[in-house]
């Protein structure tokens, strides 16, 4: 948030409809973006969610309590200017998923990934007619160029906002498939944030907790639930 002011110099802080969606006040002057950008975000809900962060400020601003604020800025200064290759880029997941990739061994694990991400993978095919398949090993192997396209396409579909919160769904998971799941509410976020963390559990079971990487695997979590929320407050 660089470019922003260092401490709180307003009293108010509300939101009214602008063309576009709401914009977010301070004493009735319309916030920007770090890149000088007009503040605008597409619904109420989101409008009253940051509102509430930047009413929650007292004295020196602090970025890192304002998430909501920092994801409206990423959709305005950064995904709105480089749309369609945020899009290309999250359709190419698809291409190597985390779900399509499962072990040769030992059989427990092998049968925790299937059971986990089987499912999804039907859900996909069912839902998008774009069936992905899973592979034994870590050795590449193309997918269905029909099925990508068509995963493609509705990854392209998102206006800015969802893509804001799609491009972290995707890459905190690591799975285009449960990005989707998540947007389509298919499970509730904590069990697809858990679904994605199949063989990292599995280390767990095995050798015990570690935890430094259970500190960054829960700072993940919570940017993998930050980014739901976000696709919800999105949704006109």
């Amino acid at each position: 948030m660089s470019g922003w002011a260092k401490k709180r110099f307003w009293k108010d802080t509300t939101y009214e409809a602008t063309d576009g969606g709401f914009k977010v006040l301070l004493d009735g002057r319309g916030v920007k973006t770090p890149a000088k950008a007009p503040l605008v975000v597409p619904t109420e809900a989101m409008a009253q969610a940051v509102v509430a962060e930047w009413d929650a400020q007292e004295g020196e601003i602090d970025p890192t309590g304002m998430p909501v604020t920092r994801s409206v800025n990423a959709a305005i200064d950064k995904v709105s200017i480089q749309r369609a290759e945020v899009a290309d880029m999250l359709a190419d997941y698809g291409a190597s998923d985390l779900l399509c990739y499962r072990a040769t061994s030992p059989e427990e694990l092998i049968a925790r990934q299937a059971e986990a991400w089987d499912p999804l993978l039907d859900w996909a095919d069912a839902t998008f007619e774009a069936r992905l398949k899973s592979v034994s090993g870590v050795m590449f192997e193309a997918q269905d160029a029909d099925a990508l396209s068509k995963l493609s396409a509705s990854t392209h579909s998102f206006d800015n906002f969802e893509l804001a919160a799609f491009h972290d769904l995707v890459g905190i998971s690591g799975s285009l498939i449960i990005g989707f799941a998540a947007t389509h509410d298919l499970h509730p976020a904590e069990t697809l944030w858990e679904l994605s963390r199949i063989d990292e559990q599995w280390q767990e079971d095995q050798w015990g907790r570690d935890d430094e990487a259970a500190e960054e695997a829960e700072k993940k979590k919570q940017a993998f639930l930050h980014a739901y929320a976000f696709f919800q407050m999105s949704k006109k």
